[in-house]
């Protein structure tokens, strides 16, 4: 991915999202773009309108922490936009890396495995930036059933979102979930701009889906760490869960999910049920060391 030109589509579309009132400003002549203009971006984040113009333009390299800051709260950044600038301007330092690489395979380690194993009554999964799922408990299977029904592995969420008509289905908040699936790829994408099989997730699913591509250009971020997503499973009807994200800290990269459901609610009554329906289905085994 060409790091400057993520720059300059990332300013130019929160620029575009904040009207001058928004921002405190005055507003005057006619616009032919919304939003912002460059000059009152600058006044805003207290820098030159040539300064400006050259950060807008993709040239990130030697911005300083501050001016960083003053362009986020200008901006009117969130934690994760702001997160993301800062990425962004990382990306944009001079580098001896290739340009497009390819990581490691990542493994999940057996103690991991031996850790979800032993989350009983709580759907559970390991994945990394990609929305891969590398590891699951038994209950973590069987509530994506659908997604191990597939037979390419590593199981990708975001590939099953976009790519299999039964996603709209079992996800009963497609479209958030959608958005936020793309959202997730574009903040690694800050991070980690060389990646290879990254650059190439995000080309397959571009070419074969509408959708995402549409959300793609919208340069959305944002953080995965928390929320409720709405199921419609086969076998336990429509459970209302809770996950959260855990960060691995000793397998940098990889990240843990967890599902809860209101204690006496339907959605906890369904879990239940689907625990003992997974006890005795012919699930899929998800071993530490079958992972790719």
């Amino acid at each position: 991915m060409d790091t400057k030109q993520e720059i300059r589509d990332f300013l130019t579309s929160r620029r575009a999202r904040i009207t001058p009132g928004e921002a405190g400003l005055a507003s005057y002549g006619s616009r032919r773009v919304p939003g912002l203009r460059r000059e009152e971006v600058a006044v805003l984040a207290g820098v030159s309108v040539p300064y400006y113009t050259r950060l807008e333009r993709g040239d990130l390299s030697g911005a300083s922490d501050s001016v960083l800051e003053a362009l986020a709260r200008a901006l009117q950044l969130d934690d994760s936009e702001r997160s993301h600038l800062f990425d962004l301007a990382r990306s944009a330092q001079p580098t001896r890396e290739p340009a497009s690489r390819r990581k490691a395979k990542q493994r999940v380690r057996p103690h991991v495995q031996w850790t979800l194993d032993a989350m009983i009554g709580i759907p559970a999964f390991v994945s990394n930036e990609h929305l891969d799922i590398l590891a699951a408990n038994q209950l973590g299977r069987a509530l994506f059933s659908e997604l191990y029904a597939t037979p390419e592995r590593p199981v990708n969420t975001v590939r099953f979102v976009f790519l299999d008509p039964r996603a709209e289905t079992i996800f009963g908040d497609w479209d958030r979930i959608a958005s936020e699936s793309v959202a997730v790829l574009r903040s690694a994408a800050g991070r980690d701009p060389h990646n290879r099989d990254l650059s190439d997730l995000v080309g397959e699913l571009a070419t074969q889906s509408e959708a995402f591509r549409a959300r793609w250009a919208a340069h959305d971020v944002r953080f995965h760490n928390t929320g409720v997503k709405r199921f419609h499973h086969p076998v336990v009807g429509d459970p209302h869960l809770t996950y959260t994200r855990f960060e691995l800290a000793a397998d940098p990269g990889l990240t843990l999910f967890t599902y809860v459901a209101e204690p006496g609610s339907p959605s906890e009554d369904g879990l239940k049920l689907l625990g003992s329906w997974a006890a005795t289905a012919d699930a899929e085994p998800a071993s530490a060391t079958e992972l790719s």
